[in-house]
């Protein structure tokens, strides 16, 4: 397949009018000069690399908190329509037992099943309290060797990103097996402070889990662990909705350091309505999830077209820089070989109309 693009975003800049072949779902060349024909015009717009979402429930009316590996791929074509080409199923705080039967269900879409879905991502259930957000409390635990052995083991090496409170009793044990086993940390759903998450950070954990959502606000005096990522080498997860942060944060992170999610739940899609997440009753109004009994906000509807479009029109960054943010940086955290429009790599590209609307994605 030859794909003609209108603007190529490439690790080296946008090109106008690039040759893009594809062969054996894989970038075998990027050209700027034209060849002797037989290329696929695009048109206007943009051709992209495929959106990476490291953080999503599900969308589409489906969920990812499920052991029926059906519904977990009608979440994935839901989100591979909005451009994702690669993404983790999230799973929130539950029963260990549940937890390893949903990781198993995963791993059986992941080995055969041809989707989005790269791996699994626990959320959860070693997450605090008091900083617990949409989490059920009822089932968050102290961090626990055994039980992460046990759900490691279900996901039969398809875990690939652990979120857990550094400052619970066994966190460290717990984070130290995780990186053994070639398992990304994050920190979030944390009431840590600022020294305890710095060094979380400083000793394996690379990604803030939807940073200043799940976690105290910095204060001058008492930063917290919103701080202790900022100062670090730490990639941020941030959710950009309209409803969980001011764009103007995205600017304070920067684009390097930003990895776009949609953390979006089965409602995303599906219209506002009565939902449920791990067990707890949403309730979704004008595209907000919120949990019906404290008003905590509970994932989002977000879709990862619209995070780019939202973060091109509120950030003031260029389309390029944002769809980095969006694909390559979460790619490079997985050490995924794709997320950019360069050869060798996986040929997940979108094709985007001039106002970063999905057209048609390739794979």
């Amino acid at each position: 397949m030859l794909l003609r693009g209108p603007r190529v975003v490439t690790p080296d800049g946008v090109r106008d009018s690039a040759e893009v072949e594809l062969a054996d779902g894989r970038i075998v060349a990027v050209r700027d000069e034209r060849g002797t024909g037989g290329a696929t015009d695009l048109g206007p717009g943009w051709l992209v690399p495929g959106f990476v979402d490291l953080h999503c429930h599900g969308g589409g009316g489906a969920s990812f908190l499920t052991t029926d590996p059906d519904e977990i791929t009608r979440a994935a074509a839901f989100h591979a329509a909005h451009g994702t080409t690669a993404m983790l199923a999230s799973l929130v705080s539950d029963d260990v037992d549940v937890l390893c039967a949903q990781l198993d269900a995963i791993a059986e879409v992941v080995d055969t099943c041809s989707t989005p879905v790269v791996g699994a991502h626990l959320e959860g259930p070693f997450l605090s309290a008091a900083r617990c957000g949409a989490q059920n409390p009822a089932h968050l635990i102290d961090p626990d060797p055994d039980a992460f052995a046990r759900m490691l083991a279900a996901a039969r090496g398809t875990l690939r990103m652990l979120t857990i409170a550094p400052e619970l009793p066994g966190a460290d044990t717990v984070i130290e097996a995780a990186l053994a086993a070639g398992v990304v940390v994050a920190i979030g759903h944390t009431d840590a402070d600022v020294d305890t998450a710095e060094q979380a950070f400083r000793h394996g954990a690379r990604v803030a889990t939807h940073l200043f959502n799940g976690m105290p606000p910095i204060h001058h005096r008492a930063p917290g662990p919103a701080a202790a990522a900022l100062a670090t080498d730490t990639m941020c997860e941030l959710i950009n909705d309209g409803h969980h942060l001011h764009p103007a944060m995205l600017r304070m992170v920067g684009p390097a350091r930003t990895l776009l999610i949609t953390d979006a739940i089965a409602a995303a899609g599906a219209g506002d309505g009565d939902y449920r997440l791990g067990g707890l009753d949403v309730v979704v109004a004008n595209g907000a999830a919120r949990l019906r009994e404290s008003g905590s906000l509970a994932g989002s509807t977000l879709t990862m077209d619209d995070a780019v479009r939202r973060t091109v029109t509120g950030t003031g960054w260029s389309v390029a820089t944002t769809i980095a943010a969006a694909a390559t940086n979460p790619a490079n955290l997985l050490d995924l070989d794709r997320g950019a429009i360069a050869p060798g790599l996986r040929a997940g590209l979108v094709h985007l109309d001039e106002d970063l609307h999905v057209v048609q994605v390739f794979t």
